[in-house]
This record gives structure tokens, C-alpha cells and sequence, in this order.
């Protein structure tokens, strides 16, 4: 089945997803929908200003948002058909009056659009067969001509909108390729999200696991590292904080009576040089406490 064109769901885009897998190309873009759209919008307000651009229903258009379009990329059954429109093709509403009493069976019928709650997909013949084209699905799933009746019948219980495509559509690779043969599908496609998280469950169960105890090990090894730094940086300031104390000891001592130092008779000069030197050393000193607690308050 590579031969059809399936556009797998991008964003809330269902709209141009459905057209282009009803189409069987990259005909509509978001742009393409949105000048439609904004197409419409426009003829909806010329309407309302017929009845005077200063009446109180016209005011309240102007500040509704658009019925057309919406910023999630969501676009109106109207964006659809006049996007269907270019192509001479038409849409007739399936559980209509006007449709069921013509009692025609489904299987004679060439596509389908349904709709339920914002989201739009195309289920569409191709040669002989027919094929569910929903964007959230995997994949284009064959469906049978004894289930397509029921599919719809299910379809329609559960609230969907569904529209029956008339006209000629494009010409198709697929078209062509099925018209000569028959194909056969051996598994059945899965919804996108499904598909995501059992290739995510098939994953855990071939190792990651141990990535996972890889990055537990990490963490832990992270954790260590800041431990050792916070010790550092608690011993830095143990450090400091005893090199402060001994520093007030040292200018307490300095400021005692020359007696302490009796005993150790020195001459004049030799006391001044004692002196100075010891001068020095207390500058010193202070000029390093200085920069070792200015270096821990820059950490």
C-alpha cells in the first residue's frame, strides 16, 4: 500500500489532512484553507452589513471570532466544501432524507468525509477496495466491502457527521495501481499516539532500564561533588574565621606593655628593627585576611 498517499495528523490540521488524503496529493495547504476562510468570513459580513453597518447585530459580528477558522488550525465544513468546490466536486449529507431515499449502497459510492467533534477524515474507494485514510491512524486500513455498512452505521452511533463525496475525483498513482490488483493486509494499523507508546514500552523492555540506573548513578555522582564542594567551601570558612581570631589576638598582644618583653634585652636599633618588622608582618597579615575573605564572599 505504498503506492497511497496517507498525511499522517500534524497539529489540529485534521481539515487539510482529510482533503489531501481524499485528493491523493499535497493539493491544500493551511494557507490555502486560511485565504478560504477568510474568503467567507468576508461575504458573512457583507451580508450582515446589508441590514445597516450601525445596527446592533452587526456590532456583535464584527466581535465574534471566525465561524471558519480557528487559530488550532481548525477549519468549518463551509471551508470544506468550497476548498471540494475547485474541484467540481460536491457534499451530500449521508443520513439526509434526500440521500437515503435514493437506497443507494454504500459500496457504489466513491468517498466519504466524517466529522465528530472537530475532527475530519476521509474513508475513500481506491480501484476495488476500500480504505479508512484517518490522519491519527498509522497508516491507510483496508476495509471490506461487508464492513463498510457497518463502519458507518458505528460511525454515525457514535456521533459522527458523515458526508458522501460526489463528482470525479483526481486521477491517482493509487488509483491506477489498484484497479489491476488486489492488496491484503496482514496488520492492522494503530492510532499514532498507540503506536508512539508501544514503541516506547518496547524500548524500556530492551534496556532502557539500565539508562535509567546510568542516570541515577549520574545523579548521585552529581550530588557528591556538590557535598565535597560544600565542604570545601566549610572549611575555607573555618579558616578564615580562625585566621580572624588569631589576628584580634595578635592586635590585643601588640597593644600590651613593652614588659612582656623583658628578658629579652636588645639594643635601641635592634628594637626598632624588632619593631618594623613586626609592623610589617601585621600589615601583611591583614592584607591577606582581606583578600582570602573577599575571595570566599566572591564563591
Amino acid at each position: 500500500m505504498e503506492s497511497i498517499f496517507h498525511e499522517k495528523q500534524e497539529g489540529s490540521l485534521c481539515a487539510q489532512h482529510c482533503l489531501n488524503n481524499l485528493l491523493q496529493g499535497e493539493y491544500f495547504t493551511p494557507v490555502d484553507l486560511s485565504s478560504i476562510a477568510h474568503q467567507l468570513d468576508e461575504e458573512e459580513r457583507m451580508r450582515m452589513a446589508e441590514g445597516g453597518m450601525a445596527s446592533e447585530e452587526y456590532r456583535t459580528f464584527l466581535q465574534q471570532p471566525s465561524g471558519n477558522m480557528d487559530d488550532s488550525g481548525f477549519f468549518s465544513i463551509q471551508v470544506i466544501s468550497n476548498a471540494l468546490g475547485v474541484w467540481g466536486l460536491e457534499l451530500i449529507l449521508f443520513n439526509s432524507r434526500e440521500y437515503q431515499s435514493l437506497m443507494i449502497n454504500p459500496i457504489n459510492e466513491k468517498a466519504f468525509i466524517c466529522n465528530y467533534k472537530e475532527h475530519w477524515f476521509t474513508i475513500r474507494k481506491l480501484g476495488q477496495q476500500w480504505f479508512n485514510l484517518n490522519s491519527l491512524l498509522t497508516g491507510p486500513e483496508l476495509i471490506s466491502d461487508t464492513y463498510l455498512a457497518l463502519f458507518l452505521a458505528q460511525l454515525q452511533q457514535e456521533g459522527y457527521s458523515i458526508f458522501v463525496i460526489r463528482g470525479n475525483l483526481p486521477e491517482c498513482e493509487a488509483e491506477q495501481i489498484l484497479r489491476i490488483m488486489r492488496v491484503q493486509q496482514e496488520q492492522r494499523p494503530r492510532l499514532i499516539g498507540e503506536d508512539e507508546a508501544q514503541s516506547s514500552s518496547e524500548m524500556m523492555g530492551l534496556g532502557l532500564e539500565d539508562d535509567g540506573v546510568d542516570e541515577d548513578e549520574e545523579e548521585l555522582r552529581r550530588a557528591l561533588a556538590l557535598s565535597r564542594q560544600d565542604m570545601d567551601v566549610e572549611d575555607e570558612e573555618a579558616d578564615l574565621r580562625r585566621a580572624i581570631q588569631l589576628s584580634m589576638q595578635g592586635s590585643v598582644m601588640s597593644n600590651k606593655p613593652s614588659e612582656s618583653k623583658v628578658g629579652n634585652v636588645k639594643s635601641s636599633s635592634q628594637a626598632a628593627g624588632s619593631a618594623a618588622g613586626e609592623a610589617q608582618t601585621e600589615t601583611l597579615t591583614a592584607e591577606e585576611l582581606r583578600r582570602r575573605r573577599q575571595a570566599y564572599f566572591d564563591r
